[in-house]
């Protein structure tokens, strides 16, 4: 059966579609993965993804994603998969999720692509209904074409969870594999709050056995600050799943209290809401 750790993007046989146990959505995930070629602008520690590379996607079948989608919809909606695939206390359809193995705005068709999305949700008359969400490494919020996708997401009621790990240029540079420019970073993320609604993701660890420090947690709230009226909210997480990346030996976890501590001086300093999935 699916659990929150098995997330391979095979597992429905298809090319584009598969399902997940997302514990920040709560309960089954359709994940669309327009990377199929594992490639990503970023190169994140902490990454699940096999043999990944830096890169964007091949061009994708927007039809073949189409038809992908409405079958498994209509498998989850009105087949037995739930009952069969899914453990009891997670049956239920959480969301879609653009979500693969790679930055899903990377992908020339990124906008035709929640189109695709949009159409598929009207034939099952669940537009606006069922959440659909974006979560994105926020490198590509610039590009017109993108936000043009985020404008179609947000029509749909849906949102973006845009990722900020760290808010020090050597720690984003070690954990994302990038060169950070918090300027840069907050007109991104100012882009997509004026787009969608928009949540901020961070994955929060230990490297070698050492959590992040107070200057760490201070240059991520202050990093925040000047956006906190726009963002939606924090989701805080832990590592969940092993990491398949050079540095997977280096990453540890950190105890759900400790989450909760940050997460009340993110709340405290910036006056944002955030949840927290161990």
């Amino acid at each position: 059966m699916l659990s929150i750790a098995d997330h391979r993007r095979d597992r429905a046989g298809l090319r584009y579609v598969y399902p997940v146990v997302s514990r920040r959505a709560g309960g089954v995930s359709v994940g669309i993965n327009l990377n199929v070629n594992n490639a990503c602008n970023w190169a994140c520690a902490y990454c699940q993804v096999e043999n990944l590379v830096r890169g964007g996607p091949p061009p994708i079948d927007l039809a073949l994603l189409e038809h992908e989608l409405a079958g498994f919809l209509d498998e989850l909606l009105h087949g037995d998969y739930l009952f069969r695939e899914v453990p009891a206390e997670a049956r239920r359809l959480a969301d879609i999720a653009f979500s693969g193995n790679g930055e899903p705005t990377s992908a020339a068709e990124f906008c035709e692509a929640v189109q695709c999305v949009a159409q598929v949700l009207k034939r099952f008359e669940i537009f606006g209904t069922l959440p659909v969400r974006l979560i994105t490494n926020g490198s590509l919020m610039h590009r017109p074409r993108v936000r043009q996708g985020i404008e179609v997401l947000a029509e749909m009621g849906g949102e973006v969870w845009f990722k900020i790990d760290r808010a020090l240029p050597e720690e984003v540079q070690l954990i994302n594999g990038v060169p950070l420019d918090v300027e840069g970073v907050r007109r991104r993320l100012a882009i997509s709050c004026e787009a969608a609604t928009t949540w901020v993701q961070t994955c929060w660890f230990a490297i070698d056995g050492h959590e992040p420090g107070a200057d760490s947690r201070a240059a991520y709230c202050e990093l925040l600050r000047p956006l906190a009226k726009q963002v939606a909210g924090v989701h805080l997480y832990g590592l969940a799943r092993p990491s398949l990346q050079p540095m997977a030996g280096r990453l540890g976890g950190i105890e759900e209290a400790a989450l909760l501590v940050f997460a009340q001086e993110i709340e405290k300093t910036t006056g944002l809401r955030v949840v927290v999935s161990p």
